[in-house]
C-alpha cells in the first residue's frame, strides 16, 4: 500500500497553546496539561497521536508554581534545552513565569531542574513566555497586566542577561486597541464583567523583518484572533516606535470551515527545511470557549509581496492537505 500522501487536522483529539520545535531530526511538541509538563517525540508532526510522550516534569505541591501550568514552551539555546510555563497556586492573580533547564540532546531524556521564577523586577501577572535571538541578543515576550488586578492584558517585551535572567525594564509593545482585540465580555457569574485580552506573543522572522504575533479577544470567544506587529530587525525593540501592529487580524475564525476561536500559535519548518508551517488551537463548533474542545491543527502558509505573512483562512478538518515535504 502506498504511503498516505495527505492528513485531516487535527493532529491531536485536544491541546491548547501548542508549541512545537525541530531539533536534529525530530520534532518535539507540548501544550497545556495544567498540571505537568510534558513533551511529545515525533519525526512527523501529522503523527503526533502515535509520538513517544513523556512527563517530563511535575510541580511539587503547595508552591507558588503547582497549579494551573499553562502555555509551555520549549527551547534549545546555548547546547540546552528550557522550558518556559505560567503557573500559579490556584489563584490567577498570582500567576507568574518560571524556567525548567535539561542538558541533555535530547529533552524527553535527562534531567530536568527547576530554576525558578523569570520576569523583570515589577513582579506583575504574567503568562505566555517566549523567547527568541536578534542580532545576537535575546528577548523575552510575555502577557501581563500593568498593575495588580485584571482587565487588560498587554504584550510586553524585555532585554535578556542569559535563558533565566532578564536584564532590563519591561517594555508594553502592544495593547487591545481595535474592536477586534476587545471581544472579551463574561458571564455574569464571573467578578469581572469584561477583559481586553492581547497574548501568546510568538515571533516569526523573515529577510530583515520581525513580525511577532498575538492572540487578540478572550479565548472564551469565537472571535479569538491572531493579530501582528511588525519591526525592522535592526530597529531598537524595546522602543515601543518600532512595532507597528496591522489594522485587520491576520487569522481569524472561518465559520465556513466550521473552525472557530483560532489562536495561540507557533511556526516550524517542514523536515527539507523548504516550508513553513503554523500550528495553532481551535474549536470546531461554536461557543466552546476555553476548555478541552480545543484541538491543535496544522496548515502551510506562504508570504505575501511585501514580506509578510499570508495564513489565508483556517482549514476545515474534512480537508486534505499534503504532508509537510520532506516527511518520511
Amino acid at each position: 500500500m502506498a504511503p498516505l500522501k495527505t492528513f485531516t487536522n487535527p493532529i491531536l483529539s485536544s491541546g491548547a497553546d501548542p508549541w512545537v520545535i525541530f531539533n536534529d531530526g525530530y520534532y518535539y511538541y507540548t501544550h497545556t496539561t495544567g498540571k505537568n509538563l510534558t513533551i511529545w517525540k515525533t519525526k512527523s508532526v501529522v503523527d503526533m497521536k502515535s509520538a513517544l510522550r513523556k512527563i517530563v516534569w511535575t510541580p511539587p505541591a503547595g508552591t507558588s508554581y503547582s497549579k494551573e501550568l499553562w502555555a509551555p514552551e520549549l527551547h534549545y539555546i546555548q547546547q540546552k534545552w528550557y522550558m518556559y510555563f505560567s503557573a500559579d497556586d490556584g489563584d490567577n492573580k498570582h500567576h507568574r513565569l518560571y524556567v525548567i533547564e535539561n542538558t541533555s540532546k535530547d529533552p524527553t531524556e535527562g534531567d530536568w531542574v527547576f530554576k525558578g521564577q523569570i520576569g523583570d523586577v515589577t513582579d506583575k501577572w504574567a503568562i505566555d513566555g517566549s523567547v527568541f535571538e536578534n542580532n545576537g541578543k535575546l528577548y523575552l515576550i510575555w502577557s501581563g497586566w500593568e498593575g495588580d488586578q485584571n482587565g487588560e492584558q498587554d504584550i510586553y517585551i524585555a532585554l535578556l542577561k542569559d535563558p533565566l535572567t532578564v536584564e532590563s525594564s519591561r517594555v508594553k509593545i502592544s495593547a487591545p486597541v481595535y474592536p477586534w482585540e476587545r471581544f472579551g465580555q463574561l458571564p455574569a457569574i464571573s467578578d469581572l464583567s469584561h477583559v481586553n485580552v492581547n497574548e501568546g506573543p510568538e515571533m516569526l522572522k523573515h529577510r530583515n523583518k520581525l513580525f511577532l504575533i498575538y492572540s487578540a479577544s478572550g479565548c472564551w470567544t469565537d472571535h479569538y484572533a491572531l493579530g501582528m506587529l511588525t519591526a525592522d530587525a535592526n530597529s531598537d525593540l524595546l522602543d515601543p516606535g518600532s512595532w507597528h501592529k496591522s489594522a485587520e487580524p491576520v487569522f481569524k475564525q472561518a465559520p465556513e470551515n466550521g473552525v472557530y476561536a483560532t489562536g495561540h500559535n507557533s511556526f516550524f519548518k517542514s523536515p527539507d527545511g523548504t516550508q513553513d508551517w503554523i500550528l495553532y488551537h481551535a474549536n470546531s463548533a461554536p461557543g466552546q470557549g476555553c476548555g478541552k474542545e480545543r484541538s491543535p491543527r496544522i496548515q502551510p502558509f506562504t508570504w505575501k509581496k511585501d514580506g509578510g505573512p499570508d495564513f489565508g483562512l483556517p482549514l476545515s478538518t474534512d480537508a486534505m492537505i499534503l504532508l509537510p515535504s520532506g516527511t518520511k
